[in-house]
């Protein structure tokens, strides 16, 4: 480590004096110090630049101040040919990416991998601890026994975002045997650190579910049982995130990988206990056979499909932001079809509203310009650049470290301030990474509306003014108070976790509706070591500069920022209600037949009696070639339309009964269609919305999930929309009875130029996977012209 003397410890102290004599500026007079850019955009897929294809991303903000993506193992362009094991891309604003190499290659991959089976590394994650960057994934061959399909987890640790990267040489999550090449799949790692310090991996995918387990002191090692927090057959991908007390668990749903019909989706629970229960919004648990799950991130239409194993950031405006892959409906492959998925990655906003997250306040993935993150501003420095928006008092050294770069370390055992030379935004955010010296243990942290010397926090009967957020590790705590006059308003702690060590780590401090909130976390990454909230007394002033203190010396400071506090969304996009019941395209089967101007195809073997259609279960299906499934159709108004059906279908639980359902179908001919159905898949039952259509000299299908179905009966809805280039396209909506919540999901499209109609469907039972046919009852069938 070098050092010299910093040009920001040259100030003269007296400008910092602000409070003493009551000479602050006004707001009025000064410049603010947040100063983003609001018209910056960026357009999806943000990895364009650098590769076509960037599946299963995970991103972190390194200490040296530049973000970091990770991806899992393919060739990253189209006729590369050639696998990047862990591609690693950097950006210095969340949008514009670089490939900066590889985690692993052939020659360095995990010695346990079995390479000599191809062994690959999948599904990323990033995480930042106790002063080193740790790499989790899956392997998927391991050499440890003779045996094929054994993966595991490990995780491989390197001093910067970058590496070198070191493997742990063991499993983190041992391969889980069923039989014979027959393994869990033991995908998707996900690592988490509590408030008290302990450490978390999730894992899992379909096969088996998705897993918690705790880790030891080193995060290398799975240590007591695991705990299942979501049910097998429908989840993959775990991501978890805290806010506002709850840990918010987001989870891949369907085909990852179906090429133009993939419906890849992500679902959301969440918990007051990292280790669960989770449920969705309407309360239903995520581990159960009629899995719950709020679809989150999902299609909407446009030239994007399949968006899912996402990551979550946050933009140094307080702002999260979803990170994922989709495919591009239009070019879903890399190479030959039906080969590897071209999965570029995105980024979206992630509101918060009522308690629960939303892409683009609904509106979901984006295409065309979009405001972009702020990740820059007039009081924005990592002290690799210009750092003259900040004015120092106490003493300031310049130091570089090979993984933070060049930072400010306090030198003055009497008080170091570093705040912004203009007023900050009365609604803020401030944080700064800062690690404290083994052998120092003075108060330090971050400030807001200040107007006091740097001996304000040490002697209370000064006349400084502030909220503070201070790390205390003498005592273990962080402390947020306010500060008027010398006196103290308000304050409120919370416990630093046991051992809590003085490396790199973030704070960041929140202003704003009568509160201030800090949270100190290793890497800003959804996960705090502590978090505070202070209710600000009336007669708090939330005018004057922002920045960092420290008490004594040996306290370092980087990437440090003072901006405007982003605007939280409030309200998501209204969902679209049906319009004017259309009686003669509608059945409410309450006569001895289905009414007049009903399709029959392949002579389906229905009953109308008691108010109701009866439809046993078909051993038949429309998905594939065969084309035996037998179908009610009717035609479609012109223009927009919604159709729904209440049907009523006993399919049990957890019994395999694959894929017995029944619901709604909008029918072009037997090789495109889309339907929309309660179904029964393996143990689980679903309500998915599928398509399949020719593709490539064939066929393809995938569907998308939507919400839980009810006991036995479930309302569907299909909303159909006209862009503007002709296309149709159809939105998935679903209701449990005794719910009032319709749940909305994704959208499939068909081409401009089909004739569509619209009915119902009772089929896919398979008498090789077991389960007696059940049967479909439909209470009515109504289309509204909207």
């Amino acid at each position: 480590m070098t050092s010299h003397r910093s040009a920001l410890a040259t100030v003269a102290a007296t400008t910092l004096v602000l409070g003493l004599a009551g000479t602050a500026p006004s707001v009025a007079q000064t410049r603010t110090a947040d100063g983003p850019d609001p018209t910056a955009t960026y357009t999806n897929p943000v990895s364009a630049d650098f590769a076509d294809t960037f599946a299963d991303p995970a991103v972190i903000r390194g200490k040296d101040g530049w973000w970091y993506a990770y991806g899992t193992t393919d060739p990253l362009r189209e006729g590369e040919g050639t696998r990047h094991l862990l591609p690693i891309s950097r950006s210095d604003d969340l949008v514009d990416w670089e490939y900066v190499g590889d985690a692993f290659t052939e020659a360095t991959i995990p010695a346990w991998a079995d390479t000599a089976n191809r062994a690959a590394l999948w599904a990323p994650d990033i995480r930042y601890v106790d002063g080193e960057y740790r790499l989790y994934y899956v392997v998927t061959e391991t050499g440890t026994n003779p045996e094929r399909n054994d993966n595991a987890i490990g995780v491989a640790t390197a001093p910067t975002p970058t590496g070198p990267w070191t493997d742990s040489g063991d499993a983190v999550v041992d391969p889980r045997r069923v039989a014979a090449d027959n393994y869990l799949w033991t995908f998707d790692p996900h690592h988490v650190m509590t408030e008290d310090g302990t450490q978390y991996l999730f894992f899992g995918s379909y096969y088996g579910g998705l897993w918690v387990t705790e880790l030891d002191e080193t995060g290398t090692e799975a240590v007591g049982p695991a705990t299942q927090v979501a049910i097998d057959n429908k989840f993959e991908g775990s991501y978890v995130v805290q806010h506002d007390g709850w840990w918010y668990l987001f989870a891949s749903t369907a085909n990852c990988c179906a090429g133009p019909t993939t419906g890849y989706s992500v679902h959301v629970g969440r918990s007051q206990d990292v280790r669960g229960p989770y449920v969705d919004r309407d309360g239903v648990p995520l581990d159960q056979s009629r899995a719950g799950g709020t679809p989150t991130l999902y299609q909407n239409g446009n030239a994007f499909i399949g968006a899912g194993h996402n990551a979550v950031v946050t933009d140094l405006a307080g702002q999260d932001w979803i990170v994922y892959h989709a495919l591009d409906r239009a070019d879903p492959y890399l190479d030959d079809p039906f080969g590897i998925n071209e999965r570029p990655m995105l980024i979206d906003r992630l509101d918060w509203v009522d308690g629960w997250p939303s892409v683009n306040a609904g509106a979901g993935p984006s295409e065309g310009p979009q405001v972009a993150p702020v990740t820059s501003g007039r009081a924005v420095t990592t002290f690799d650049d210009d750092a003259r928006a900040f004015r120092g008092d106490g003493d300031w050294d310049d130091e570089v470290d090979p993984q933070s770069g060049r930072f400010q370390e306090s030198d003055d055992d009497d008080g170091n301030l570093l705040v912004t030379r203009a007023a900050a935004p009365a609604d803020v955010r401030v944080e700064a990474d800062l690690r404290q010296d083994d052998d120092e243990d003075g108060v330090y942290g971050l400030v807001a509306a200040s107007r006091w010397q740097v001996d304000g926090p040490k002697h209370r009967q000064g006349t400084g003014t502030a909220i503070q957020a201070l790390v205390d590790p003498d005592a273990g705590t962080l402390t947020v108070r306010t500060v008027a006059r010398g006196t103290v308003t308000g304050e409120a702690s919370a416990e630093l976790p046991a051992g809590h060590t003085g490396t790199w780590h973030n704070l960041a401090l929140e202003v704003r509706a009568g509160a201030a909130h800090a949270e100190l976390t290793e890497a800003r990454l959804g996960d705090p070591l502590a978090h505070v909230v202070l209710d600000l007394p009336e007669s708090t002033r939330l005018n004057g500069q922002a920045g960092v203190y420290a008490a004594d010396e040996g306290v370092d400071v980087d990437n440090l920022s003072v901006v405007g506090l982003a605007e939280p969304v409030t309200a998501v996009e209204p969902a679209p209600t049906p319009g004017t019941l259309v009686p003669g395209l509608s059945d409410e089967f309450d006569a001895a037949a289905p009414s007049a101007g009903w399709e029959v195809v392949r002579d389906p073997d229905v009953t109308v009696s008691g108010g109701e259609l009866r439809w046993q279960v078909e051993t038949a299906d429309l998905v594939g070639t065969g084309n035996t499934a037998g179908i009610l159709l009717r035609d479609a108004p012109d223009g927009d339309w919604t159709v729904e059906t209440k049907v009523s279908i006993d399919l049990g639980l957890n019994e395999i009964r694959n894929f017995q359902q029944g619901g709604l179908v909008a029918y072009v001919d037997d090789d495109l269609f889309l339907r929309l159905s309660h179904v029964a898949i393996w143990n689980t039952r679903q309500t998915e919305f599928g398509k399949e259509m020719p593709f490539a000299d064939g066929l393809s299908y995938g569907g998308t999930i939507i919400g839980p179905p009810g006991e036995v009966t479930t309302y569907l809805r299909l909303v159909h929309r006209t862009d503007a280039s002709g296309e149709h396209e159809l939105q998935a909506f679903t209701r449990a009875e005794g719910s009032s919540t319709w749940v909305e999901g994704g959208v499939w499209t068909l081409p401009a130029d089909s004739d569509l109609r619209i009915g119902l469907i009772s089929h896919g039972r398979n008498p090789a996977e077991g389960g007696a046919p059940a049967t479909s009852r439909f209470d009515w069938f109504r289309v509204y012209q909207d």
